[in-house]
């Protein structure tokens, strides 16, 4: 796995001015995205505020600006910039979303609730992978695959299976909107704890980071 920018001078100029360098800065985002942390990512829809219309052009579209586009292909994990730029061409402005279930599951919580929990896991020196923030003020953590399957039993397990949580896991079949793209037309996601060598092609077991997360969202609940 390698992040290839090196050839990105025979890279077909298919743009000029303003166009061609955001996209440029676009194609270089996802390439990262691919080569360098090893995930998979497919061109997604936009949603223009305030009215949140879809650019996938479904008038009953039932997620206006979070989901992939219909039949844009996957950009594989270790694509360099030259095979981005050739895929993502012809989808230029799109969002940038990151299949779940494949690499990476996702805890989800609150903002507040995942803010909290990082300081109180990084104090405890436990294992941990990329957070993003949505901007709807939505922390999620990147656990390692199956802790979608696995979240009833392992809530069970902790005691927290009665507990009135804010806190989900989503998996295979979902798509989180990978920063910095834009979410719903409610703005940008962003991370709180950026991707590092060192964890995102491996991220933690959803049962460390499980109980310190049901914890800090059933304080905050009360």
């Amino acid at each position: 796995m390698g992040f290839t920018i090196g050839g990105s001078r025979g890279t077909k100029e298919f743009l000029s001015g303003a166009r061609r360098r955001g996209r440029t800065s676009e194609c270089t985002t996802v390439a990262e995205y691919t080569g360098l942390w090893g995930w998979e990512t497919v061109p997604g829809a936009r949603a223009a505020a305030p009215a949140a219309e879809c650019s996938c052009g479904h008038t009953n579209c039932g997620a206006p600006g979070a989901h992939p586009l219909d039949f844009a292909p996957t950009v594989p994990a270790g694509a360099t910039l030259d095979e981005v730029t050739e895929i993502w061409g012809e989808y230029p402005g799109a969002a940038i979303m990151l299949p779940i279930g494949r690499s990476f599951d996702v805890i989800e919580v609150s903002a507040e609730a995942g803010r909290r929990a990082l300081v109180r896991l990084e104090r405890m020196g436990l294992p941990l992978g990329p957070v993003t923030v949505t901007p709807d003020d939505r922390a999620q953590f990147f656990v390692a695959p199956g802790a979608a399957a696995e979240l009833p039993q392992l809530l069970y397990r902790m005691g927290w299976d009665d507990a009135d949580l804010d806190l989900r896991a989503l998996g295979h079949g979902a798509f989180l909107t990978a920063p910095p793209s834009d979410r719903a037309g409610l703005g940008p996601a962003g991370w709180l704890r950026p991707p590092a060598l060192d964890c995102a092609g491996g991220p933690p077991q959803a049962r460390l980071l499980l109980g310190t997360l049901a914890y800090i969202c059933h304080r905050l609940r009360r």
